[in-house]
């Protein structure tokens, strides 16, 4: 690989802008279900926030299935290894599948009590509980999703997951307008539609995933394998779920601020994740690289290819706050046609424009760890990270009905606290003798 800062950046970028789409799907489709229920009613959006909180919370969780799978591919290719590589992709599968048979029976039977935790009532509590019992039968395509995008990020294939992707977003789109806005199938259209598209694309990854599986006849589960993978996914799946906590605990504060609140967080909260999502696309590089040049023994490239990560982060992150800050007004409006729920977000959309910058170097931190191998400081520090918001959420006294940019002032610091012990760790990391 060429070591100059021009060659590496180019690297870099052309596996980025293709993981783009494979890492933006999921808030992709929240985006397009708030756009689209947005004007159906506000209780149909606010019951949407609880619903998309949950499935975020799964969905995120278990998205160790790709960074953890990427990063044991990768490895295992630089050693030339190709057996393990194949072996391991293929035991993905079945972590993806075994997950999906104790997530999606469970989350159907806890939907009620879940959504009632979430602080909703009445009816957007009831066309919450709707959308999630129809969603959650998506899961396993999406699980199934998740891990293939794992395989074939490890071998450096990031361009075919980008096309299936957005073909399953525009089935969504072309599916989910007249089932909702024309045939009236309100939460029951949105979810339908979702859970359609997301089928087809686990359908389309199989044929370009089959040949880097192990061969027919070793196809069957290896417990060695998959508690390895378990084992990298247990400290990534704690990092994720505290950082979801974090976003669960502000959408109970803003839950206790009404629903005109929590129908405005939602809207923020579909942007972030897009925005975020599209800042760790210049992150997921560094496992494929980070990895694969750790598998080689070639320490010093991967330290060059982690100065360059947070570089590119730093600038891309600074472009996104700008934009951001200039058009949240019309931002907030395009997701909501009530005057009260739009002007209400554009308070949140200033807030979280003011603190992209100390996201984009928390994702590309993440990123350089994750390749290095350093999974189990991400969820032990994402664990105290946590703390910082928990007892505000805890104590009902202190978050009681904050507003919309209080909650997003508070996400704010914690943003800025997982960015300071990311960077630390990181910096240390690369400043070792050896990584990971």
């Amino acid at each position: 690989m060429d070591r100059s800062r021009r060659a590496i950046d180019r690297q870099i970028l052309s596996l980025a802008i293709p993981a783009l789409g494979a890492l933006a799907v999921e808030p992709l489709y929240v985006a397009v279900d708030t756009a689209i229920i947005g004007r159906v009613g506000t209780s149909e959006l606010a019951g949407l926030a609880g619903a998309g909180t949950v499935l975020s919370l799964v969905i995120a969780g278990c998205n160790f299935l790709a960074y953890g799978t990427t990063e044991r591919v990768a490895r295992a290719r630089g050693t030339g290894d190709l057996a393990r590589a194949r072996l391991v992709a293929t035991q993905a599968l079945w972590v993806a599948l075994a997950l999906s048979a104790i997530a999606v029976p469970l989350l159907a039977v806890l939907s009620e009590p879940l959504v009632a935790l979430l602080g909703l009532r009445g009816d957007a509590a009831f066309h919450s509980v709707r959308y999630l019992r129809i969603a959650l039968l998506g899961v396993p395509a999406v699980l199934m999703a998740i891990a293939a995008q794992g395989v074939l990020r490890g071998i450096g294939d990031y361009r075919r997951p980008l096309w299936i992707l957005l073909l399953g977003n525009s089935v969504n789109v072309v599916l989910e307008v007249p089932m909702v806005l024309i045939w009236n199938m309100s939460m029951t259209g949105s979810a339908l539609s979702t859970v359609i598209s997301q089928y087809l694309v686990a359908m389309c990854f199989w044929p370009i995933l089959r040949p880097h599986l192990a061969p027919p006849g070793s196809r069957r589960p290896a417990r060695e394998v998959m508690q390895s993978l378990l084992a990298v996914g247990g400290n990534l799946a704690l990092r994720v779920g505290a950082m979801l906590v974090v976003l669960t605990g502000a959408t109970v504060l803003a839950a206790r601020s009404g629903e005109t609140d929590l129908a405005a967080h939602q809207i923020v909260v579909g942007v972030f994740m897009l925005l975020a999502l599209a800042l760790d696309a210049l992150a997921v590089p560094a496992h494929t690289l980070i990895g694969q040049l750790m598998g080689a023994a070639d320490i010093s490239l991967a330290r060059l290819i982690a100065q360059r990560v947070v570089v590119l982060s730093a600038m891309t992150g600074s472009l996104l706050a700008v934009a951001l800050i200039a058009c949240s007004g019309p931002i907030s409006r395009l997701f909501s046609a009530d005057q009260a729920v739009s002007g209400a977000a554009v308070g949140g959309l200033v807030v979280l424009g003011t603190v992209l910058l100390p996201g984009a170097l928390a994702f590309a931190g993440d990123g350089v760890l994750i390749g290095a191998g350093d999974h189990r400081f991400l969820g032990r520090a994402a664990v105290v990270q946590a703390l910082v918001l928990i007892p505000i959420v805890l104590v009902p006294g202190i978050g009681a009905g904050p507003g919309v940019t209080s909650v997003w002032i508070l996400l704010g610091c914690w943003m800025v606290v997982r960015a300071s012990t990311v960077m630390l760790r990181m910096n240390a990391v690369l400043h070792a003798s050896h990584i990971g």
